[in-house]
């Protein structure tokens, strides 16, 4: 007698399926939900309806428990335990490596930066643009009201580490305030992950820490 093929979605091998992974991503890196979905291409409707199951699958509160949240995709290159550091070594910061400005119109300042100022151009991807500034990643962000950018308009520096779960946990346990969990923001087409994590320094102001994890060779 052959069996019934099951409707409905395929199962996962993880806590959260993969479109909730990407909700959860955007909600730690400071998203409103109309900004998720526009990201996504979906209705906040849908936003809304991911972000409930995944708080009750999560058994999180709410929103702000949900960017503290540190759990790491199966998906992700950071989900195996043999890519994380130890906490015996004490942390020291990288060289920055990329520094954040936010724009009125991305197509006019990136057009700016590439013809004008003959910055090298990494990459552009929806309202975001990348140049390399002699080492030093300058990242455009369009701005899209108030709320939506960290740091009212300030500049962000972000440090390069090594790990950024144990950069987390040391720099927290110094008595950095984070205002998230580390988060993937983007996959590059080689598989590269782009990671970020963002705190505050004593006045008050932005500060990131940022990794890259590349697949094994």
């Amino acid at each position: 007698m052959q069996s019934r093929n099951r409707r409905g979605r395929p199962p996962h091998d993880d806590q959260l399926t993969p479109a909730e992974w990407r909700v959860v991503e955007f909600v730690r890196h400071g998203l409103t939900n109309p900004r998720i979905a526009r990201q996504l291409g979906v209705s906040p409707d849908a936003v809304k309806f991911h972000l409930a199951n995944i708080l009750q699958k999560l058994d999180l509160p709410n929103r702000r428990a949900l960017r503290h949240w540190s759990a790491v995709s199966r998906a992700s290159l950071l989900h195996d335990e043999n890519r994380r550091t130890t906490m015996s070594s004490e942390l020291v910061l990288g060289p920055i490596g990329q520094i954040a400005r936010t724009v009125k119109n991305i197509q006019a300042a990136e057009a700016f930066y590439k013809d004008v100022l003959k910055l090298p151009h990494l990459f552009t991807f929806g309202n975001l643009a990348f140049f390399d500034c002699g080492g030093v990643r300058l990242f455009l962000s369009e701005s899209e009201g108030k709320g939506e950018n960290r740091g009212d308009g300030q500049s962000i520096l972000y440090f390069r580490v090594p790990d950024i779960h144990t950069a987390h946990e040391q720099l927290k346990s110094r008595g950095a305030e984070f205002t998230d969990a580390p988060h993937m923001i983007h996959r590059h087409a080689d598989g590269t992950e782009e990671w970020m994590n963002f705190f505050n320094d004593n006045e008050g102001n932005p500060l990131a820490i940022m990794a890259q994890v590349k697949p094994a060779a």
